[in-house]
């Protein structure tokens, strides 16, 4: 018979004692409610630090050299790092036995893709479009064509699209190819849509891009920061090594980072005037009250050696503040977001296309929501409701041909000389 083993310690046959570790026992390194090492205990914590920071010298230096360039160029950058966002998640639930059976199903997706962008940027940008090509009588017609034709062009596209996707079905593969196909409307509508709404912040001036994106990476440093340094209380199970203390101390700092930045931003006309065209030339307008400076009385308060009891303050910086409120506080869920999104599909990060920051997506995730909140705050609460002078003449660019422009001028003129008549 063989002999219960109460309470002994087990033994292998080389005759060394194996200790199991305790349900309970974890090492003092790792916190024990999530089970992952903080930052602050991380051993190699430095060399990851080294890398981080030199990415981010060299991200933060190319972001400056394409903001001095202008808006068409900061457009083409949101376009290439969507494309790259697109290629890392269609690339995450792809399977190569399978693909290899589908010949062109990969190209399937990017037609798909390239089709949103079509629309989306059509609709965007056909205004500024038609703005650019108004002295040139061909050109003119020309996009007018295109812009009255693009909504079924885009359909047209599509559903192409769609048939393409019916007729590659095959059997025993239907579960992995509805999958790709419901995967790709996912990307379009939670990635593509929400990045989108960048290219429109950016023609209404760079201010309301640089000031928003700034912010994130303002936040995403500084919690990266104290959290290094001083990060001890687990923040969320989703995002680890996300700390209280750099949650608390990136807060504090985006938020004054928002009040002080928007200061500076706004006093460049190259930030600040909107973009109403496709042209490159340097801007140059009369700027919008929020960006003209006003005095501001400091409160009593205030010790008597402080050397000042006023200064200028401009409009726009207590709206940045909101902007910072919302950087730091909601936008870090887009991370943990996508945190979770990687545990769900037990990968590290999306990519591997910027060193010790993973792919193009992980640095993306905050700055989509967040760019869809400043498009929001803006439409809402900066954009002058009534109907404008400005506004009646992009309507009748956009919607007349260049005869029906002319007779509309010859109309216009001949009620203005009517009524002058009428008055003397």
């Amino acid at each position: 018979m063989i002999k219960e083993n109460d309470g002994s310690v087990p033994v292998t046959h080389t005759g060394r004692v194996r200790r199991r570790r305790g349900s309970n026992e974890v090492p003092a390194d790792v916190d024990q409610s999530n089970g992952t090492k903080l930052l602050a205990n991380d051993q190699n914590k430095y060399k990851s630090m080294l890398v981080r920071a030199y990415s981010t010298i060299w991200m933060i230096g190319g972001f400056i050299f394409v903001v001095y360039m202008g808006h068409l160029y900061i457009w083409a950058m949101i376009v290439i790092i969507q494309i790259f966002m697109a290629k890392e998640l269609f690339n995450l639930l792809r399977k190569a036995h399978e693909d290899k059976q589908l010949p062109g199903f990969r190209l399937l997706n990017w037609h798909i893709f390239f089709t949103a962008m079509l629309f989306v940027y059509g609709r965007i940008l056909s205004q500024r479009l038609v703005n650019t090509v108004t002295t040139d009588k061909f050109w003119y017609k020309l996009v007018g064509n295109l812009i009255k034709y693009h909504m079924a062009a885009c359909y047209f596209l599509y559903i192409t699209g769609f048939v393409w996707f019916i007729l590659s079905l095959k059997k025993k593969l239907y579960k992995y190819q509805f999958g790709q196909y419901a995967w790709t409307h996912m990307i379009l509508i939670v990635v593509f849509t929400q990045s989108s709404f960048t290219v429109a912040n950016i023609f209404e001036g760079i201010f309301w891009f640089l000031l928003p994106a700034s912010l994130i990476v303002i936040n995403d440093i500084a919690a990266y920061i104290f959290g290094f340094f001083f990060g001890k209380t687990p923040l969320i199970k989703l995002s680890p090594k996300k700390t209280w203390e750099g949650f608390i101390g990136a807060s504090v700092t985006t938020i004054i980072s928002a009040f002080l930045l928007a200061n500076i931003f706004g006093r460049f006309q190259w930030l600040t005037c909107p973009r109403k065209d496709l042209s490159t030339g340097w801007l140059q307008c009369d700027p919008d009250p929020l960006f003209k400076p006003e005095v501001f009385v400091l409160p009593g308060w205030l010790p008597e050696w402080f050397p000042w009891t006023e200064t200028q303050i401009l409009p726009v910086q207590w709206h940045a503040l909101g902007l910072g409120l919302f950087a730091s506080i909601i936008a870090p869920f887009g991370g943990f977001f996508a945190s979770g999104f990687k545990r769900a599909f037990n990968i590290k990060d999306f990519g591997d296309s910027i060193p010790g920051h993973g792919g193009m997506t992980d640095r993306m995730d905050c700055q989509m929501v967040m760019a869809v909140f400043a498009y929001i705050y803006h439409q809402s609460f900066i954009v002058a409701q009534s109907v404008s002078l400005g506004m009646i003449l992009d309507q009748i660019v956009m919607n007349l041909s260049y005869e029906e422009q002319r007779e509309l001028y010859s109309k216009l003129g001949q009620i203005i000389k009517d009524r002058q008549f009428g008055e003397s």
